[in-house]
C-alpha cells in the first residue's frame, strides 16, 4: 500500500538531477579557475571589454561560468539593492536551466569521452 503512495524518481529525473548539479560544480570551478588566474571573478562584462579575440575567448568561459555569475549577482543584489524576492526566484530559475543546460553537455561529453 505505501509503494503505491510514495512516488518514484525515474532514471530521467535521476540524471536530470546529476546534470543540475554537475553544471552548478562547473559553473563554480570555471569561475573559481577563472578568478585564481586573473585575481576577480567573471563577468558578462568581458563580452564588451578588450580586442574582439579576447572578447570570444571569454564565450565559452562565461558559457560554462554563467550560472554562477547569475547567482552571485542575483543574490549580492538581492543584499545590497534590496531587491525584490521574485527577482530572485526567477533568476534562480534561469540559472538553474542554464545550469541543467551546461550539465547535460557536460555528462554528454563525459559520455563521449568514455565510450572511445
Amino acid at each position: 500500500m505505501l509503494e503505491a503512495l510514495r512516488p518514484a524518481l525515474t532514471p530521467q529525473a535521476i540524471e536530470s538531477l546529476f546534470a543540475l548539479a554537475i553544471g552548478f560544480a562547473v559553473a563554480g570551478a570555471c569561475a573559481s579557475a577563472y578568478r585564481l588566474v586573473w585575481e576577480h571573478f567573471p563577468s558578462f562584462r568581458l563580452l564588451e571589454i578588450g580586442p574582439l579575440p579576447t572578447r570570444l575567448a571569454a564565450v565559452p568561459v562565461l558559457a560554462f561560468s554563467a550560472p554562477f555569475i547569475i547567482m552571485r549577482n542575483t543574490l549580492r543584489g538581492r543584499r545590497i539593492e534590496h531587491r525584490p524576492a521574485a527577482f530572485v526566484m526567477i533568476a534562480t530559475v534561469i540559472a538553474g536551466l542554464w545550469s541543467l543546460m551546461s550539465g547535460s553537455v557536460v555528462v554528454l561529453a563525459l559520455q563521449a569521452l568514455i565510450s572511445v
